[in-house]
């Protein structure tokens, strides 16, 4: 079924894309991490769960419905592995959030970056088939994968690349340029890069470890991450819509880090080449809206991450309205959009809240937005 709506993706009101796993899920993934159920088993299982989110999802009123991540244990990881030339490992994990610890599976790269054949294709074939048998028309199947950033920021660990920026960067693209033509011939027409290396240049502290790490000027660094970006998504046709998640680190409702966006904001509205910006604005973490004066595109979308995922208490409606129009005040009412500030579930284990809170959240977004923008 074609895709009705006149209004471009992303939608005012709209979401990160994982949701918390069901007990379902995660009874499964168990079982098959013992060796108790087959793959096949598995996938079945995750295909009947999905389903019922994608019909919960439409049953709310959300016209972006993901498969929740369902099938990953990362939001980055699973894509990044199913790379040509990289690799699972058991790392010496370092804790970088303000809590609990994440397992210590990493990645490595062990040959020279490449895209052919990903498991995810079939992954969003199977949302899109779905989203088509339960939507009317006016829901569009959204897919998350990480940004390029997210595997150029290993270069230094790497066992083929031994260093060479460069030469990864550009590998990176191209196999970027290929996944993106391989999810658009697949049917994808919103895809959404979630990137967390922006952080590098909101936080003091961490501007001094990328500093120490790459031994180089900020600048310098940022402007390859944009070259990396633009890249990949230079050959994208133009019906794709391309966002971009910047986020602050979301672990079971903890973070990595807090600072405003001034840093950045020339580069991410002026230089990076995308049509939307999801932008984490839920607390006092992510600063004043200050840095949205350096939007300039008018055919670009803002997504104000002002509800959070990681805690349950719904936001106070009128605050978020007032919020919304503070950042009117920079950026035209009908270019801005509203979104939990990330996913609810980004790895695994999942934030602290329960189901029904989750979707509480969701329902109280779609009533802010349509408060606001209307029922469109």
């Amino acid at each position: 079924m074609a895709l009705k709506t006149s209004i471009k993706a992303p939608f005012y009101a709209d979401h990160v894309g994982s949701f918390l796993r069901t007990k379902v899920i995660k009874e499964a993934r168990k079982a098959f991490q013992n060796g108790d159920i087959s793959q096949n088993k598995l996938t079945a299982i995750e295909d009947e769960e999905i389903e019922k989110l994608v019909q919960k999802q439409i049953e709310l009123g959300l016209k972006s419905i993901t498969d929740g991540e369902f099938r990953r244990e990362y939001w980055h990881l699973d894509f990044l592995a199913g790379l040509k030339g990289v690799d699972w490992f058991e790392a010496e994990y370092v804790n970088r959030f303000k809590g609990p610890s994440p397992k210590n599976k990493a990645i490595k790269i062990v040959d020279k970056i490449d895209f052919d054949n990903h498991y995810m294709i079939e992954h969003f074939q199977f949302l899109k088939e779905t989203v088509e048998k339960h939507g009317d028309g006016t829901q569009v199947a959204k897919f998350s994968i990480p940004s390029p950033n997210m595997l150029i920021g290993r270069f230094q660990s790497d066992e083929y690349y031994q260093g060479d920026l460069e030469t990864l960067i550009e590998d990176t693209i191209v196999a970027y340029q290929k996944a993106i033509q391989a999810f658009y011939d697949a049917g994808c027409r919103y895809l959404q890069l979630d990137d967390t290396s922006w952080s590098d240049f909101v936080d003091e502290n961490r501007i001094k470890l990328v500093k120490e790490r790459y031994g180089t000027e900020v600048n310098e660094i940022i402007a390859s991450r944009v070259h990396a970006i633009n890249g990949a998504v230079s050959e994208k046709p133009d019906d794709l819509v391309i966002t971009m998640h910047i986020c602050r680190g979301n672990f079971q409702s903890t973070y990595f880090a807090e600072g405003s966006y001034e840093n950045i904001s020339d580069t991410i509205f002026t230089d990076l080449d995308i049509d939307g910006l999801f932008l984490e604005y839920d607390d006092e973490r992510s600063g004043d809206f200050k840095p949205l004066r350096s939007f300039k595109r008018k055919n670009q979308k803002v997504v104000l991450g002002l509800l959070t995922s990681k805690f349950p208490d719904l936001e106070d409606a009128d605050y978020i309205r007032n919020r919304i129009n503070e950042a009117s005040q920079f950026i035209p009412l009908e270019n801005l959009a509203i979104s939990p500030q990330c996913g609810f579930s980004s790895t695994e284990e999942g934030n602290l809240l329960t189901e029904e809170e989750q979707w509480n959240k969701i329902k109280h977004l779609i009533q802010i937005a349509e408060s606001v923008w209307g029922n469109s």
